[in-house]
């Protein structure tokens, strides 16, 4: 199986010339179409639908994005706590069965108190991840036809059940993240895949061995998907000179815009990062996130298309099966991407799975 590879869309174009967020306010149908298309059309295999607590509904963006696309899936980020368990699993099962099994829910339990409040959400970091656990125990039980009750902390559920099943066997794939000691634990009981910030690869083995550790005490395995922000050109330098221009450009929009202070333990990581070294390994590029502070996404990979995909294919070699890439001028950087950089991850991330085979 070759590297999976992950976009991202938003329903309308995010401000500033070079946006921080993929999420844009509002909804522009039209530009949703193409964005998607344009992920299609370049052989993403699936893209992620973002979360905000302005933005549009996630679920809702993925179901319109599908229908104007053939074979692409779909990761629906989605927070718990603002609607029932229950009622997210039959809307998960719902968009999967009109998608054809085109979707997967990525569940995000908040790195910004403020962001939280702003949906009424006053719980603090280590709560909203006890709920997230519980919220994820439910979700699971309710993708089932079979009825059940629950008793917890956070809900109470009493002879629950579901007329809907999704299409896709044996379940809707689960993606989590979270860096901090609560997010691993749950994130080893819970998850499918779990999804890292671009970190260095040392600290991704590092983290990929403490999660296969706590997963097999579970008697679970899980698969991992690392997330950059590549800058590619046509060569070395130019690729430079871009990520210089893209910083020049983040900067000076975030002087008049600045971005709220997360309080996530993966943003914190990605500061640290950047204040041991700009550069990691051969080309992780760690300005962007300091200037932004580690809001989100916001690890670059910079050089040319085989270069990147060098540095990308490395993670692989790591137990990485999927890379989320999303870059700072959004939908060129799709189209771009297509070009070259993910016709080479394909035919290398093979011909690797091909050596491991026959060794």
């Amino acid at each position: 199986m070759s590297l999976n590879v992950v976009g991202m869309i938003g329903a309308n174009p995010s401000k500033g010339d070079t946006p921080v967020s993929i999420i844009g306010g509002g909804i522009d149908v039209d530009y949703l179409n193409r964005f998607t298309q344009a992920h299609e059309k370049s052989a993403f295999d699936a893209v992620l639908v973002g979360y905000r607590s302005d933005s549009a509904e996630s679920f809702a963006v993925a179901q319109a994005a599908a229908a104007a696309t053939k074979q692409i899936k779909f990761l629906v980020a989605h927070r718990p706590g603002f609607v029932a368990p229950t009622l997210a699993a039959r809307r998960a099962s719902t968009v999967d069965i009109f998608t054809g099994g085109r979707i997967g829910v990525h569940f995000i339990t908040g790195g910004s108190d403020a962001e939280q409040r702003k949906d009424g959400d006053f719980l603090e970091h280590d709560d909203r991840y006890r709920r997230t656990d519980e919220y994820l125990t439910v979700f699971r039980k309710a993708l089932r036809q079979d009825s059940f009750n629950h008793s917890g902390t956070y809900y109470q559920l009493e002879n629950a059940s579901s007329a809907v099943q999704s299409h896709q066997e044996p379940s809707i794939p689960i993606y989590f993240g979270g860096s901090s000691d609560i997010a691993l634990d749950i994130g080893a009981r819970q998850a499918d895949v779990y999804m890292f910030w671009g970190e260095p690869r040392a600290a991704i083995q590092q983290q990929i061995e403490d999660l296969n550790i706590r997963a097999t005490s579970h008697g679970r395995n899980l698969e991992y998907s690392v997330s950059f922000r590549p800058v590619i050109e046509d060569t070395e330098s130019l690729a430079w000179e871009k990520a210089r221009e893209f910083l020049n450009a983040v900067e000076s929009n975030l002087a008049s815009n600045p971005i709220p202070k997360r309080s996530s333990i993966g943003s914190k990581r990605l500061l640290d990062f950047a204040n041991q070294s700009d550069l990691h390994d051969e080309r992780l590029w760690m300005p962007l996130a300091a200037a932004t502070g580690a809001s989100g996404n916001t690890s670059a990979l910079v050089g040319t298309a085989e270069q990147v995909a060098d540095s990308l294919l490395k993670y692989y070699e790591l137990g990485v099966g999927t890379v989320l890439i999303r870059g700072w001028d959004p939908f060129q950087d799709a189209i771009d991407y297509g070009k070259e950089l993910i016709p080479i991850l394909k035919y290398e991330s093979s011909k690797v799975r091909e050596v491991v085979k026959n060794i």
